[in-house]
């Protein structure tokens, strides 16, 4: 089992920044402090060593977004759209958020830390080195996604849907708790611990067509 390499950022010294977002912006350098974003459209946007705290995402469309060297608290919304986004060497700290849309996205050398994520859409992305740390995900959906060297530690995960996701290296033991709701026959390539084996039993004896009783 190989462990998820960990983003390594250095942010340098940065600019407050007051304004709103534009499709295909380039934002380097900033800082985002408590800022409503709410419904703006950065859609191919990229923003590099860039620190977003505190900023309200509601509706806020960011497709095909770039996120690198960057870190984001505390953010909070409903329906961000980060479809075949990508983040690389990024840092989210305790996100509220609910029904964001990754699917498609590219996610490397990333670490969700802390916080609570609704309906995470992670539908046919790709996750490397991507590290989810004492957080809530519930009914993360990861059907057809790729994961390779994904970690879940002191996370609870609750109605996971692995259905068609190809896994390698993706440690599963240090999850707080684990409810698979679907693609428990896709766990190839992950590693679980003695206890959440038993507790996974009665899916695992479902998935094989065997009744208890």
């Amino acid at each position: 089992m190989k462990a998820a390499r960990r983003p390594e950022i250095r942010l340098p010294p940065l600019v407050p920044y007051g304004g709103g977002l534009e499709p295909d912006g380039d934002y380097d350098g900033l800082e985002f402090r408590d800022a409503d974003l709410a419904g703006q459209d950065g859609g191919g946007a990229r923003f590099m060593d860039c620190a977003l705290a505190g900023c309200a995402l509601d509706e806020t469309r960011l497709t095909r977004a770039r996120f690198l060297d960057s870190v984001l608290t505390a953010p909070r919304g409903v329906g961000t759209d980060l479809a075949e986004a990508t983040l690389r060497d990024v840092e989210l700290t305790d996100a509220r958020l609910g029904g964001i849309q990754l699917h498609g996205a590219v996610l490397e050398r990333v670490v969700i830390r802390g916080g609570k994520i609704d309906y995470l859409n992670l539908r046919a992305a790709r996750l490397r080195d991507v590290v989810f740390d004492s957080c809530v995900l519930v009914e993360p959906d990861f059907a057809g996604a790729r994961l390779e060297r994904v970690e879940f530690t002191d996370c609870a995960v609750k109605g996971a849907d692995f259905n068609a996701a190809t896994l390698t290296d993706v440690d599963l033991r240090g999850a707080a708790s684990l409810d698979i709701a679907r693609g428990v026959d896709r766990l190839a390539g992950a590693v679980i611990s003695p206890g959440q084996l038993v507790e996974l039993a009665e899916v695992f004896a479902a998935e094989l067509g065997v009744r208890v009783g």
